[in-house]
């Protein structure tokens, strides 16, 4: 697994599942010709993407981004559909650290779409329950509110079997907060209507995980958005406005979904990688 130390923040990528998508549709309008320069696809045009959870141990707390994209609840059609080549396995990486699954004391989620949230929810024979039932897990009230209520095009990625069993454990903010010193969600909205990123503070130092409005190094581009997001001008607005504080300032990088990259930080143009933690292959 790998790991990163940041002040006193120990940081640690889970095993929480792989799925490969179409190239076209995680870069949007940009043409193959400039995204596949800078992520590789392979010869169906299909691209590797993690959905690995970040562990950070801070203040004597466990805390967790997202959640994994599950195990045991996709038929053999819906992994086909959604690219599943290998199920959640968060389990067995928090055994590695000598943790359990209640071990867990807080879930920030950056939003509820399948693929971060079906790691909340399992099955135990023929009830599935929470995964982590100790813990809370926080969420912005747009995403809680549509993930019970999906519209037409949400639905099918917001599924009860992820929050019927946890919604006694969900705290919910509208446009900030801040879960303990150094740590903080805030409401962007574009990929999801509620979706969220989360920033890491330490000692005059910043780490940002701009989970789907940014899901890879590659994404550095405000323009360069995902034909999956809901609102795609929320999400270039706020990548824009988010990078133009980030980049001069010497943020770090962190992904749920990259398979090369754990950690980047970038030139202040956006273009160059200065510094970085690689994902172990």
């Amino acid at each position: 697994m790998d790991q990163l130390t940041f002040h006193e923040m120990k940081l640690t990528w889970l095993d929480g599942g792989v799925n490969y998508l179409d190239g076209g549709t995680m870069f949007g309008v940009v043409p193959k010709a400039l995204w596949s320069r800078r992520y590789e696809p392979d010869e169906n045009n299909l691209i590797e993407l993690r959905t690995d959870p970040i562990l950070i141990q801070y203040a004597g707390k466990n805390l967790l981004i997202d959640s994994g994209i599950g195990k045991g609840k996709l038929d053999e059609k819906k992994k086909r559909n959604l690219g599943v080549r290998a199920e959640t396995r968060v389990e067995e990486s928090l055994e590695k650290l000598g943790l359990t699954t209640n071990d867990i004391d807080i879930v920030l989620m950056s939003h509820l779409h399948n693929d971060h949230a079906a790691g909340l929810t399992q099955w135990e024979g023929d009830q599935l329950v929470s995964v982590f039932p100790n813990a809370t897990i926080y969420t912005s009230k747009v995403e809680w509110d549509e993930m019970r209520e999906p519209n037409i095009r949400s639905r099918n990625t917001y599924w009860k079997e992820n929050w019927e069993p946890i919604q006694e454990q969900v705290k919910t903010f509208e446009d900030e907060l801040e879960i303990m010193p150094g740590v903080k969600m805030i409401h962007t909205g574009g990929h999801s209507d509620g979706h969220c990123v989360i920033t890491l503070d330490q000692e005059g130092e910043t780490l940002i995980h701009m989970a789907d409005i940014m899901p890879t190094h590659a994404h550095t581009n405000p323009l360069w958005v995902l034909a999956y997001d809901d609102y795609p001008m929320d999400s270039i607005f706020a990548k824009e406005r988010i990078m133009k504080e980030a980049l001069p300032n010497h943020y770090g990088f962190i992904f749920y979904h990259d398979a090369f990259y754990r950690m980047v930080k970038f030139s202040e143009d956006g273009k160059t990688i200065v510094d970085s933690l690689e994902r172990t292959r």
